[in-house]
């Protein structure tokens, strides 16, 4: 039950750390270091057109850099519609940028923190979903499409990403949030063939509950695997083997794990490998390759400093060459 409400006032102080800096006008700096910039989920895009890497996140702002080390930002980059069900000033988390078929798609959770959709044990549950927005360039703007939802409107979802299957149909992977369900899911979705709305209804792939390796205690003390699942994107191997690296806690240590799919495909079954990928408290990775073509991780730390969440992104090596992902040593950026 601790771990529980601290998880809980974890969440609860970093959304007000966002609504708090909504208000305030950013100015735009340069040269920036990597490991100086505050950012959770760290997304990274290294962009071959423009020999550009944009980096996003939760927040929803952009930076940009030619070679990883230093950055220029942040830019606000989208422009929501203030009548639709997001309201006129939606928190953003988890961004995503992902270019598709010549235009780039920006995969974000979207937050009206002024419409409740549920209570759950006395918790007000706000309206929150997965959305996509769209650009002819990947600084933006990043605008609506026509869908107005992709996600039912009485559940709250978290983290979408996106997959292309060996067909080419266009998924939405994304989590359907514990505060609701009480045991995290991830799900999929199919998209439109230009990504503009989803098809059909959702389905889960796995459950926070599957995982062997997270872990939290009951109000009796009794351990259990923890009911948060956060932060998917998947890979494929070398070999060809689908995999899929998504986020949890062991109690109150902010942890990655990975599993692999039997089929191959989404449909899996999923089976969750025993011990996490990544130093503890470190999560919500992502995968990209350097415009030299180097396999790289991009994840947030997590630590509390005179007791407030400090997350920062950093860049580990990976291996794929086999048909395990293998997390490496700390990627040093060069001086």
């Amino acid at each position: 039950m601790k771990n529980t409400w601290l998880m809980l006032v974890g969440c609860l102080l970093f959304s007000f750390a966002l609504k708090a800096q909504e208000g305030r006008v950013r100015e735009v700096r340069t040269n920036v270091p990597l490991d100086s910039i505050v950012l959770s989920d760290p997304f990274i895009l290294a962009d071959r057109p423009t020999n550009t890497y944009y980096m996003t996140g939760t927040g929803g702002l952009l930076w940009k850099s030619k070679n990883l080390k230093l950055w220029d930002g942040p830019y606000k980059v989208t422009k929501t519609d203030p009548n639709s069900w997001m309201g006129p000033n939606p928190m953003i988390w988890a961004a995503e940028i992902h270019p598709f078929k010549n235009k780039y798609y920006y995969f974000a959770t979207f937050t009206n923190r002024a419409v409740k959709i549920d209570t759950v044990k006395g918790r007000a549950i706000e309206r929150r979903a997965c959305h996509v927005l769209v650009s002819d360039k990947p600084d933006g703007p990043y605008v609506p499409m026509q869908d107005s939802t992709y996600l039912p409107a009485d559940k709250p979802t978290l983290d979408g990403t996106l997959w292309v299957d060996k067909n080419g149909k266009p998924y939405m992977v994304y989590c359907y949030e514990w505060l609701q369900n009480l045991n995290g899911t991830i799900e999929k979705i199919e998209l439109k063939p230009d990504l503009s709305g989803s098809i059909g209804t959702g389905e889960v792939l796995f459950r926070a509950s599957d995982s062997p390796w997270s872990r939290e205690k009951d109000s009796t003390g009794k351990v259990h695997p923890n009911k948060v699942t956060d932060g998917p994107y998947l890979f494929n191997t070398k070999t060809g083997r689908l995999g899929m690296i998504w986020t949890s806690w062991i109690y109150d240590v902010y942890t990655q794990g990975v599993a692999y799919s039997k089929s191959g495909t989404l449909d899996g079954p999923w089976v969750q490998e025993k011990d996490p990928i990544t130093p503890h408290n470190y999560g919500h990775g992502m995968l990209f390759r350097t415009l030299d073509g180097k396999l790289l991780m991009s994840i947030h730390s997590h630590k509390s400093v005179n007791g407030r969440t400090v997350r920062n992104p950093h860049l580990f090596e990976v291996d794929l060459s086999g048909d395990k992902l293998v997390t490496g040593k700390p990627y040093i950026l060069a001086k």
